[in-house]
């Protein structure tokens, strides 16, 4: 098994604990992550603004993929949601793929529609599969809760992202939880968003919907919060402290990315799933584990 590793923009800088786990996960798995040096942004920040243009950057990633021969893994939702719905578009309309292809050959690319866009965690559960994870476990987290968040752009919109799941019930995330031994929690708002989507337009508003998703989280008696995309990373534990601060709360809650539980189920060091860069640590989580 291998992919090109898409990491987006936000990764890199403000999430390095969901790459180094991702790697590490993937080596350990014996799934290859090939780096494409020339990737680029995935077009979703002028989406909204200039549409075409969102296309012609979605579009040169696809083509430098298609390329080498490689589909698409990425972590973030909203690159894997952005390049989706792109290549679902060219696919399916000739003249827009003509007019990009004509910007694309001032680059020396061309996008033939050959390469699909996959997420890495749809990747560990659709085609490394459950039940080859679960031989993997050598480190059971019973006894550990945990309060999935999906976010906006895992599942949704499903014509696009014909996953077969259904998006009001969702299960992917809580299976894939739970084979590390741990509890997969429900609680009220499981599905709402994180707030990000708003936070450059207004800061209070995105705050407040982060905080009523904290509040249920508490309430359910989560150990921590398990996340597959950078950007609700930053609504959840880099914006946690600023939601104290401005709306009188006092969270301490842990924000752990899947691939670093999994991490600890298949039994990796703990130094080497980037538990350093993580802004709450979660000590109470690693010292139950006797980490």
């Amino acid at each position: 098994m291998k992919g090109a590793l898409f990491l987006g923009c936000t990764i890199p800088v403000r999430a390095q604990h969901y790459e180094v786990s991702a790697r590490e996960v993937a080596k350990h798995l014996g799934i290859e992550l090939i780096d494409i040096p020339h990737f680029g942004c995935c077009g979703f920040p002028v989406k909204s603004v200039d549409h075409k243009k969102y296309l012609i950057m979605a579009a040169r990633n696809l083509a430098l993929a298609e390329k080498e021969g490689l589909d698409i893994w990425a972590l973030c939702s909203a690159c894997y949601g952005s390049l989706s719905e792109a290549n679902h578009l060219l696919k399916e309309n000739e003249e827009m793929k003509k007019e990009v292809n004509q910007v694309l050959k001032e680059f020396g690319l061309k996008y033939e529609g050959k390469v699909e866009v996959k997420h890495f965690i749809r990747v560990l559960y659709e085609d490394y599969g459950l039940s080859n994870l679960r031989l993997k476990v050598r480190k059971s987290l019973e006894g550990l809760n945990f309060a999935p968040h999906y976010g906006c752009h895992y599942l949704r919109p499903s014509k696009i992202h014909k996953t077969g799941e259904d998006v009001e019930f969702p299960k992917s995330l809580d299976e894939l939880i739970e084979i590390t031994g741990a509890k997969s929690l429900s609680y009220y708002n499981k599905l709402n968003c994180c707030g990000g989507a708003v936070l450059a337009i207004d800061e209070e508003l995105a705050l407040r919907i982060a905080n009523e998703k904290l509040k249920e989280v508490v309430k359910s008696g989560a150990d921590a919060i398990i996340l597959i995309c950078p950007f609700c990373d930053i609504m959840y534990e880099q914006n946690q402290r600023r939601i104290n601060s401005k709306l009188g709360e006092n969270y301490k809650i842990p924000v752990l990315f899947y691939t670093q539980i999994l991490g600890l189920a298949l039994g990796i060091p703990v130094e080497k799933l980037g538990f350093e860069f993580n802004r709450i640590k979660p000590k109470d989580i690693l010292s139950f584990l006797g980490k």
